[in-house]
């Protein structure tokens, strides 16, 4: 999780693409797997590279590992914008 928090940080000072090379090494870390929060947060960072199609998909993978109904919607929303 603080190396989740430690990406965004990056990627606010240093740019998305810095972030997003941080979260692919977290990809394989057993303690985020079906973590809705790592592909939300990969889903931001592809939409602020203009990688449209893999944010999309992100996000849809978000949506689909979180049991809140209101996130899933937020994030199924998110989604469909790109």
């Amino acid at each position: 999780m603080v190396e989740l928090n430690r990406a965004v940080a990056v990627s606010m000072a240093y740019g998305p693409a810095s972030g997003l090379r941080l979260l692919d090494q977290l990809a394989d870390a057993p303690e985020l797997r079906g973590y809705h929060l790592l592909p939300s947060v990969r889903g931001d960072l592809l939409a602020q590279l203009g990688r449209r199609d893999e944010a999309r998909a992100e996000f849809e993978r978000a949506a689909s590992t979180t049991q809140n109904q209101r996130e899933r919607a937020l994030l199924l929303e998110r989604a469909r914008a790109w």
